[in-house]
């Protein structure tokens, strides 16, 4: 229930999405459709404005300053409180003491029933007081420079977590729900997104075990921490080094790479010994692509998908433990337990929506699998169709960077800032502006704070862009919600004091000041909400005065649209309930929103938008192909994903459980490229934990950001009422309302809205229009 971001913070952790952040990210191949008018003339873009070309001078001149004028010092984010690592320890006590006495308010509801009816509200306050809190920790320990703040953010994220653990399996917030959900009168009276939110406090109780007798919740407790400890176990030897492939010098003749290859071949003749070639490092990539011995290629290959007896027990224990907790609440598998809130509801489901996206796949794998068999052949001179084993895809497909559709010139971040802008100008009537920002505000002078600005309603929220790359940044992008969406008008905080002594009104000062900022009302909407603030972390080259301003490669320009997808997502996802709000939704529906952004870069009417003169002209990209071995990688990524299930079911459970017995049957039965005898590739796998059940979502999202694509934006990209659709349908509810309902809605296809088996299949007869890649940064 109120764990969710503990559990969240933890995804990030290990390159995860949750029903708080939804942060899928990987590095993404270009799209290869270009859209064009059917019937009817595309709609023409809006001109540039001012505050669009002020994107381009923000994010381009490095010496240009954000800071305000005339405004003093202030805390992060803009609260006066948060100005020293120590002011956010006294933080967290005033927060914790306020959660105590809104904790103690609940559990008095049943003596007043006017209180009853305040059940529902009082939770979901109590979850963003201390998600508001959590989340500006994990925030903070993963983006500051200052190791005072990340070590105060460390200890604040442990007090609090350590504080929801406690109210995730409290009996006594049990029962009262209970007592809410039983009631006819207080259910009759809760809106559907009110209803909803009760239901996903509900569900988490019961995940955790709420309702077991105290030997067995005891159980449940351990076996919860153990399956922590194994996951950051395994998590930390997926990243770890594998041991080196002894590559003999003999073994690079004709090696096709002239720079790399000539030294390494000079390496070796001047040494006269092995060379050691370490998985992942740039010489292994090469070897891979260009060697033309087949010996090296099989030796690096061995190299990196072999495992140590340890690393397969420490994911064969994670695996048993988080099958044992899930018999333990009387689910068959974790699978089962944890798919019953997502949109597949059930395994039995994922696997016909997997089993119609192979069946639609395979043919287009086997064909591509044919022609570098034909490469091989050729290269080989062999017998007709040579089988193409696991360390020739590369060299017989050789994977290309990402390339636009068409030629452009170089973008600029700003500029892509600016097309951005422009498109969500023309698709909602939603543009971003600069802000200026006080001293103090933001933890590095290379951050830019922006405002989202409706046409009609005014600032919907605040952007903080935390892009360039600096020492002991994490890698990667990430999206991180540090404040979401809800009505605080309502809250009747005064009640939470009625049994508070003189001591606690002090105490609880802090939080109560910290709560209260970044709100408004909207005109034409009832009440008033707290503004969201989101963080969007990248490591782009940082712009200088000498090499002039950042320009972007084009999966950076992907990885931008993505998470700006995240971004929109929670800020326009105005929801009363923060448990709901934006990306707070399920797993398996999350990253729609993002991962259609990525399509608009399929649209020359799209791309037209980095320009704000309309000075350049787009021309088609001759260089630009179709990759054969696109489809192969999809297969791929079926695979894994019905390994994940296997991993998850009942088998995970069996005495003589083999994760890499299972790996090579999987492979034998339903693969393509022929499983390696003495390889066991699954303990690099660092999904499995994170994505435990759910690794399948990636996929689901695309086949139906494929669709919504296909259907609605294709043809007219910029067309208004198919973005005021989007945003009505899609958008606005966060998690608020069933993701079946809301897609059904949306295509116009209400045989969707069932979500049954039928509807998962459907979703895997769609195509999936643009190269599949694997999920993982955050």
């Amino acid at each position: 229930m109120l764990a969710k971001a503990a559990r969240n913070a933890l995804a990030k952790q290990s390159k995860s999405a949750s029903r708080f952040r939804g942060c899928l990210y990987s590095k993404r191949n270009a799209p290869h459709v270009i859209s064009r008018p059917a019937t009817a003339p595309a709609t023409l873009p809006l001109p540039a404005s001012r505050d669009d070309a002020d994107l381009i001078a923000l994010f381009d001149q490095p010496t240009l300053s954000q800071w305000a004028s005339t405004s003093s010092s202030t805390g992060l984010f803009g609260h006066s409180i948060l100005t020293t690592p120590s002011a956010f320890n006294a933080l967290a006590d005033s927060t914790l003491r306020s959660a105590q006495l809104l904790t103690d308010r609940v559990l008095r509801a049943r003596e007043s029933r006017e209180e009853l009816f305040k059940v529902v509200k009082n939770l979901d306050r109590l979850s963003d007081l201390l998600c508001g809190v959590i989340d500006l920790a994990e925030l903070v320990r993963n983006a500051h420079p200052d190791k005072a703040w990340v070590q105060s953010a460390d200890e604040v994220y442990e007090k609090l977590c350590e504080f929801m653990n406690i109210l995730n399996t409290h009996v006594g917030l049990y029962e009262v729900l209970y007592s809410v959900l039983s009631d006819p009168e207080v259910v009759e009276s809760l809106s559907p997104e009110a209803h909803q939110t009760a239901l996903i406090f509900w569900r988490d109780f019961e995940k955790s075990g709420i309702d077991l007798p105290p030997v067995q919740r005891k159980r449940f407790v351990s076996l919860s921490t153990e399956i922590l400890l194994l996951g950051r176990q395994f998590l930390n030897e997926t990243m770890g080094a594998r041991p080196p492939a002894h590559i003999k010098p003999a073994e690079l003749q004709g090696l096709k790479d002239m720079g790399m290859g000539a030294r390494l071949r000079l390496q070796a003749q001047v040494t006269q010994r092995d060379l050691l070639v370490y998985p992942g490092s740039l010489q292994a990539q090469m070897i891979m692509r260009a060697a033309p011995a087949e010996e090296p290629r099989q030796k690096v290959y061995m190299a990196a998908n072999s495992s140590t007896p340890e690393q397969i027990e420490v994911l064969e224990k994670l695996l048993q433990a988080r099958g044992q907790l899930a018999r333990l609440v009387g689910k068959d598998s974790y699978a089962h337990m944890t798919l019953a809130d997502k949109m597949a509801k059930s395994p039995e489901n994922v696997q016909h929506f997997l089993g119609a996206l192979l069946d639609h796949t395979r043919p287009y794998a086997r064909n591509a699998l044919r022609t570098l068999s034909m490469r091989k052949q050729a290269h080989l001179n062999t017998a007709p169709y040579p089988i193409i084993q696991a360390w020739d895809r590369d060299f017989y497909c050789p994977p290309e960077p990402p390339a636009p559709p068409v030629t452009l010139p170089p973008l600029t971040l700003g500029t892509v800032f600016m097309g951005l802008s422009r498109l969500f100008q023309n698709l909602y009537g939603v543009s971003l502006r600069l802000a200026e920002v006080t001293p103090g505000e933001v933890w590095h002078n290379d951050v830019r704070k922006l405002e989202v600005v409706d046409e009609d309603s005014g600032v919907l929220g605040y952007i903080y862009a935390d892009l360039f790359a600096r020492r002991g940044k994490p890698g990667g992008a990430a999206h991180y919600t540090v404040r979401c969406s809800r009505r605080t008008d309502d809250d009747d905080a005064e009640g939470d004091l009625r049994h508070a002594d003189e001591h606690d009104l002090t105490v609880v000062q802090l939080s109560r000041e910290f709560g209260s900022s970044h709100r408004r009302q909207f005109s034409g909407q009832e009440g008033t909400f707290q503004l969201p603030l989101v963080v969007l972390l990248c490591e782009f080259v940082r712009p200088t005065v000498g090499r002039g301003p950042t320009v972007l490669e084009w999966h950076e320009v992907m990885t931008l649209f993505h998470e700006m997808g995240h971004a929109m997502h929670s800020m326009i996802g105005r929801t009363e309930y923060q448990n709901v709000s934006g990306t707070r939704c399920a797993t398996d529906f999350v990253e729609l929103p993002s991962i259609l952004m990525e399509h608009f870069l399929n649209s020359t009417a799209v791309l037209s938008l980095f320009d704000p003169n309309g000075s350049f002209a787009i021309r088609q990209n001759g260089n630009h192909h179709e990759d054969p071995c696109k489809s192969i990688d999809t297969h791929t990524q079926i695979l894994l994903a019905a390994l994940d299930q296997i991993y998850h079911s009942r088998e995970a459970c069996d005495p003589g459980f083999d994760s890499t017995a299972t790996l090579a049957r999987l492979y034998e039965t339903r693969g393509l490229i022929p499983y390696v005898p003495g390889t066991s590739w699954q303990t690099q796998f660092g999904h499995l934990f994170g994505y435990g059940a759910t690794y399948y979502s990636y996929l689901f999202d695309r086949a139906i950001a494929s669709r919504v694509w296909s259907k609605l934006f294709a043809h007219d990209p910029l067309r208004r009422e198919t973005g005021e659709k989007f945003k009505r349908e899609i958008l606005r509810h966060g998690g608020g309302k069933d993701p079946w309902t809301m897609v059904g809605k949306l295509l116009d296809a209400p045989e969707l809205e069932t979500g049954d088996a039928e509807a998962m299949a459907e979703v895997g007869r769609w195509r999936i229009e643009d190269e599949v890649s694997v999920p993982g940064r955050h």
